[in-house]
């Protein structure tokens, strides 16, 4: 692996850390909790998968809850975060008095609108709307929503024998899927349509997170070894782990500080990079980066004082 001119140097991925999703999500959780105006802020499902986060805004006072416990509530303020909810959650919600923080990101609602408007378009044909995404996600669940639970979802080519390829199909993609295994199921589906059956697809994959992945593999490749920082719940963090592995051998999985010890340590010689998810603020990685950069100096002055 080729290491760059920085010798020694720990470099963080200046692509890396939280979506523009996430920061609205967070953000506005943390501008409530500071107002401290004695109402509890409840946020429905963790606002990331990153219970590091979860875990300092609870801290703060924020309480997560699952949908169960959100349908026992009345006359509260709670959170929607960045996956977005179904209409079901806002008609709940104005039935019972709860204040809902909307925190829904901007390009999964425009999706949500636009599942939606093609729902409604085809109420009178046998077009079906599929969502190419994982199944019970929070954000496929509330796309599924704009649909009165009628939308298919494939993940797999063995899904696709939900669909009756003798009907025009309408799919619409979940944000954080991969732009190649969306090209491999349109393909699928291409092949399987029936007489006079047509295919409507819409690529909505969010750009930022589609970017994240050659960017990364690019800053993977450029150092000797690499620190990939992630919650281990989070499915994006996994995927964009893999592709760090696959181009650079020397690639650890780190979820906490405490996970680091001295021997995973490079020599002082080598490049580090740390990267992460977008579900990994730019905090974590800065901490992690501090470490391995204080115990690369500390075997330095170790071998230059033998």
């Amino acid at each position: 692996m080729k290491a760059n001119n920085q010798i020694g140097r720990v470099e963080i991925d200046p692509e890396s850390g939280f979506c523009f999703g996430v920061i609205k999500a967070v953000s506005r959780a943390e501008e409530i909790l500071r107002q401290e105006q004695g109402e509890p802020l409840y946020c429905l499902g963790d606002i990331v998968h990153n219970r590091a986060q979860v875990d300092r805004l609870e801290s703060l006072g924020m309480h997560t809850i699952d949908h169960e416990q959100f349908s026992r509530l009345s006359n509260a303020r709670v959170l929607y975060r960045a996956h977005g909810e179904p209409p079901s959650s806002y008609t709940y919600a104005a039935e019972h008095g709860i204040e809902v923080v909307d925190a829904t990101c901007p390009v999964v609602l425009r999706l949500q609108q636009k599942v939606r408007q093609a729902y409604l378009q085809h109420l009178k044909d046998d077009t079906q709307i599929v969502i190419f995404g994982k199944p019970g996600h929070a954000e496929v669940n509330g796309l599924v929503g704009q649909t009165d639970g009628k939308a298919i979802v494939v993940r797999e080519p063995k899904d696709l024998d939900l669909i009756d390829f003798s009907h025009a199909v309408e799919l619409f993609s979940q944000t954080t899927m991969q732009e190649d295994q969306l090209e491999e199921m349109l393909s699928l589906i291409k092949s399987r349509l029936s007489g006079t059956a047509t295919l409507i697809y819409h690529n909505t994959i969010c750009q930022q997170v589609a970017r994240r992945i050659p960017n990364i593999r690019a800053f993977a490749k450029s150092h000797d070894r690499i620190f990939f920082v992630s919650d281990q719940k989070s499915s994006n963090g996994r995927v964009l782990y893999q592709n760090c592995l696959e181009v650079n051998p020397n690639t650890t999985f780190i979820t906490y500080p405490s996970e680091l010890t001295y021997d995973l340590v490079p020599s002082h010689e080598e490049s580090v990079g740390v990267c992460g998810a977008t579900s990994t603020s730019r905090e974590q990685l800065q901490e992690i980066a501090e470490i391995i950069e204080r115990w690369m100096r500390q075997r330095q002055d170790a071998n230059q004082s033998n």
